[in-house]
């Protein structure tokens, strides 16, 4: 089933699960914002999608989006005495992009399809355990390279096998490929084994150099200039 979605393309890829805080200036963006919050907008909820490299500065094509998307909900909204605003998402679903609307709002609306994980493979639960114990073992090894303690937890213990890599992988600097290979992957296993090779290769670059990122907090995200 085809829907409709805002769109806020970004340069950066929000997992489901993660939450994505974003300040709004631009005004096309403001006026999303508040039909989030006025409820114009269904559910509260718009889609971002990763901007692919260009020398354009409008987005007018498929081309220049990725084709995975993430469905954020709003989850907070404080507006500031300008008229901007900072505001905390939630990651939701993956969608496919299938056309865009750059007539209908001041603001990008995009024709969705949801993309649902596939079925997992007859495997022991042992096997699944262990797995999951891997990643979680790498994303441990990561934090503790790259972040102070305090600044990272672990996910929940209840944290289902299909939300787990995603979690994981909310809170490290992966690179937006990695993110978008991440996402665009339906199977939930293969999906913990790729996290859990992302993690150890970049706690392994984290070792060797000798250095550590800084907070997550105190990056600010590259904002789309549509």
């Amino acid at each position: 089933m085809v829907e409709s979605l805002p769109l806020f393309p970004l340069h950066t890829v929000l997992l489901p699960g993660a939450h994505l805080p974003l300040h709004i200036f631009e005004p096309r963006y403001r006026q999303l914002t508040v039909d989030l919050v006025t409820g114009v907008v269904p559910g509260k909820r718009f889609g971002v999608v990763a901007l692919r490299p260009s020398l354009d500065i409008e987005v007018t094509s498929l081309s220049q989006l990725r084709e995975i998307g993430c469905s954020a909900v709003l989850r907070q909204a404080k507006r500031l005495p300008d008229g901007r605003f900072d505001i905390v998402t939630a990651g939701e679903r993956r969608f496919r992009l299938l056309a865009l609307d750059s007539t209908s709002a001041p603001y990008l609306i995009g024709a969705v399809e949801w993309v649902p994980d596939s079925e997992s493979p007859a495997i022991g639960a042992d096997a699944v355990s262990m797995l999951s114990l891997e990643a979680r073992s790498a994303h441990r090894r990561y934090c503790s390279a790259a972040w102070q303690h305090g600044d990272w937890t672990e996910p929940p213990e209840d944290t289902d096998t299909a939300g787990l890599a995603h979690l994981l992988a909310s809170d490290c600097l992966l690179t937006i490929d990695d993110r978008q290979r991440l996402l665009e992957e339906t199977r939930p296993l293969h999906r913990l084994r790729m996290v859990r090779k992302m993690l150890n290769r970049e706690a392994g670059i984290l070792a060797e150099l000798r250095a550590i990122p800084a907070p997550p907090a105190d990056f600010q995200l590259e904002f789309s200039l549509n």
